[in-house]
């Protein structure tokens, strides 16, 4: 089964795109969701706890998300730190959830495909892209927050230009809801994939 790679820039739209391929029957491994779920396994708990402190993690037991982006989007070791614990085992929980599926191909979806050099452990990347402008006004009203926090944000992942070069198969998408266009793109690259 092949394993593709779906990515884009923060705000670009690559999740909703992923669900136009689930709409295709399409398997879609999104690796953000399942990294949180990894966060509550014991020995990545513990892991964790002893790199960040007890802050880490509420008396409830929950991941504080806040104080966790606040160090990894400010600290670039403490980014590291937190891939080198998290990545191998979400690494092995995608492998074995792709044996699990039967499809002509499955996706994972993920923003930082080529700035961690990931795209060697799959068979093709597709790249979804969006403006500048289209975006930053997206993350914002997402997240309630303001412009300097996201360009900051921004400022860690590749350009959108670099990283099209780079890919298989590239979808834009500036529109903000799913529009013939949209899914037009989406059919086609689904059919390169499946050939």
């Amino acid at each position: 089964m092949k394993k593709i790679a779906i990515t884009g820039n923060i705000g670009s739209g690559k999740s909703w795109v992923s669900l136009l391929f689930e709409s295709l029957g399409i398997p879609v491994f999104y690796s953000d969701d399942e990294a949180k779920r990894l966060y509550s396994r014991p020995d990545i708990r513990e892991a964790m706890t002893l790199r960040f402190g007890t802050e880490l993690y509420g008396p409830d037991g929950q991941l504080n998300k806040p104080y966790l982006s606040s160090l990894i989007f400010n600290d670039t070791s403490a980014m590291a730190d937190v891939e080198r614990i998290l990545y191998p085992a979400l690494n092995a929980w995608f492998d074995d959830w792709a044996e699990g599926q039967d499809a002509p191909y499955v996706l994972y979806e993920s923003a930082i495909i080529f700035e961690k050099h990931l795209e060697g452990r799959f068979d093709g990347v597709v790249m979804v892209t969006a403006s500048e402008a289209t975006r930053l006004r997206r993350v914002m009203l997402r997240d309630r927050c303001d412009e300097a926090t996201v360009r900051r944000r921004m400022a860690l992942q590749w350009p959108d230009a670099l990283k099209c070069a780079r890919a298989d198969h590239v979808i834009v998408h500036d529109a903000d809801d799913e529009d013939e266009a949209l899914m037009c793109q989406v059919r086609a690259v689904d059919a390169a994939l499946r050939r």
